[in-house]
């Protein structure tokens, strides 16, 4: 990883010569709490546990309005949570940055520390494009099998992939198809450049997640 240079707009350093970016993107920060921090569920979670003291109260012989007053801390409780979590949504989304160039894909992210991951399409044996409920999108890159990402530096622009070896995402973009078709174009130029072995050409895989709404 390198570190990142504002000046140059997501990227971490000056493009070299002949290289030039075909996309960039922020990830959606509403999907990105929907789908990262899960506060969908963060919500029903609480909203049982608002039933449960409701009902407790009332159970216990005490008045209505007793009870809902004591359901106030966890309304509370739960605006909080939902609030913090939407908010580091948003701020992940503001310090992060998607490209892909004619020669490789670059996430830069951080807060504290701006960082960069670069991964050059002659390490990418494939990338797989999932399509959420809410139409933003996750493209995983996959890397060979020596590769070694950290799943806890990456998070949440990584997934686990196969026999546990952590996969490099662009999470919750807006137009997920449109950089699909943006990588899947820069990969096979690669091939027709001699820069990827034939035996091993990268592919995009697509899967819509309809399902995946939470």
């Amino acid at each position: 990883m390198s570190r990142f240079n504002k000046s140059i707009g997501g990227l971490p350093g000056k493009l070299p010569e002949g290289e030039t970016i075909l996309w960039q993107a922020r990830p959606e920060w509403r999907a990105l709490a929907r789908h990262a921090f899960r506060i969908r569920m963060v919500a029903v979670y609480f909203g049982l546990l608002i039933i449960w003291r409701v009902v407790g109260s009332l159970d216990s012989g005490h008045t209505a309005a007793y009870a809902a007053t004591s359901a106030v801390s966890c309304v509370t409780l739960a605006a909080a949570g939902i609030g913090l979590f939407c908010l580091f949504a948003w701020l992940i989304s503001r310090t992060t940055t998607y490209t892909i160039t004619t020669r490789r894909a670059v996430i830069t992210y951080g807060m504290a520390l701006p960082k960069s991951i670069n991964l050059p399409f002659t390490r990418i044996d494939a990338a797989d494009l999932r399509v959420n409920a809410d139409g933003t999108g996750d493209i995983a890159l996959k890397l060979p099998a020596k590769t070694r990402l950290s799943y806890l530096l990456l998070w949440p622009h990584v997934r686990p992939g196969a026999k546990g070896r952590a996969e490099p995402v662009l999470r919750c973009v807006a137009d997920p198809q449109q950089a699909a078709d943006v990588l899947a174009d820069a990969l096979a130029a690669t091939l027709l450049t001699g820069e990827r072995s034939v035996t091993a050409p990268a592919r995009v895989e697509h899967h819509v997640m309809t399902a995946q709404a939470a």
